[in-house]
């Protein structure tokens, strides 16, 4: 049966329209009938237009503006980001600054409301979506990951080879936007190491907890490994991003491992050694050191792609796949 809007297709589509005539077969196209063919542009968000604005796409009269905010509410920025390639009038509706206010402060919370406000002001032109775009933050929705690799030498045989040994070790980080993170250092690949990067899992997998701060772009943190020796591992980051607000590399600037004393151990040990010097340690069986190698940059890899990764693939495979 032809459908109410055959009479208006659109050029492209007359072939189809002639086998019809001819009573052929021809397949059905249900998003066509959906959308229509006539889809006026609507006004853009805070338009001062006057003009009438009529949209007949039946997708767009069957979900109304409030359930249309309700449903984008609950996205991440990323995946507004790409709800708004859908059409004019998803992308019009996603520019309320409603959706980046939110986001931004969600994800500088520890600056404080009032401090974010005095930024955005300052700096974004009271724009809370350029405000997400531009200024550096650490993201929460994945794993920084940085691949590391060594040369072994292996056992002689017969005195005849000298066989040796390609390494390969990762780096794992979990921020969190109240300041905490978890850090992993494992042989297992991305996949295996992200369903344990999280504060139930046991201590036996490795998973250590510490906290961070961001400045700018530069971030400290640091982790205490207990034992008989507690030993306090300190690093420094500098964020950048390979496309605008994507934030995600990590560059490694410093590694410091050093003791502590027994009396200054306690959950926030980042306050602790947040004055020391790189070469300043406070137990005498373990001195500071500064690590100059496997300070290889972090990766970020989102939840949602560990398991497609490339830093899955074995080291000979990832090395071609992986940029240096």
């Amino acid at each position: 049966m032809t459908s109410d809007y055959a009479s208006n297709i659109p050029a492209e589509l007359e072939s189809a329209l002639r086998l019809r005539a001819a009573q052929f077969i021809v397949t059905q196209r249900p998003w066509l009938d959906l959308y229509g063919v006539n889809v006026r542009p609507v006004a853009p968000f805070g338009s001062a237009s006057s003009r009438p604005v009529v949209d007949s796409a039946l997708l767009h009269r069957s979900l109304p503006d409030e359930l249309l905010f309700e449903i984008f509410a609950r996205l991440t920025p990323y995946n507004m980001g790409r709800a708004a390639c859908v059409c004019r009038k998803w992308r019009y509706t996603i520019r309320n600054p409603v959706f980046w206010r939110n986001a931004c402060l969600k994800a500088w919370q520890v600056s404080g409301v009032v401090e974010n406000y005095k930024i955005l002001q300052s700096k974004y032109d009271g724009s809370w979506r350029k405000m997400w775009i531009s200024r550096p933050r650490i993201r929460v929705d994945g794993l920084y990951v940085s691949r590391n690799t060594y040369i072994r030498a292996g056992v002689a045989e017969w005195k005849v080879t000298n066989p040796v040994h390609l390494v390969c070790y990762f780096r794992y980080l979990r921020f969190y936007p109240s300041g905490r993170f978890l850090y992993k250092n494992s042989s297992q690949k991305v996949k295996d190491v992200a369903r344990y990067m999280n504060f139930r899992a046991p201590k036996v997998d490795g998973v250590y907890s510490g906290h961070y701060t961001l400045s700018e772009d530069k971030v400290e943190a640091a982790v205490m490994y207990p034992g008989l020796r507690p030993t306090v591992w300190r690093i420094r980051l500098r964020l950048r991003s390979t496309v605008a607000g994507a934030n995600n590399r990590m560059d490694l600037l410093s590694i410091v491992t050093s003791g502590v004393d027994d009396s200054e151990v306690n959950e926030d040990i980042l306050g602790v050694v947040e004055g020391w010097q790189d070469d300043e340690t406070h137990h005498p069986d373990v001195p500071a050191i500064t690590h100059k190698r496997g300070l290889t940059p972090f990766v970020f890899v989102p939840f949602e792609e560990v398991e497609t990764s490339v830093l899955n693939l074995p080291v000979e495979r990832m090395d071609y796949y992986v940029p240096g």
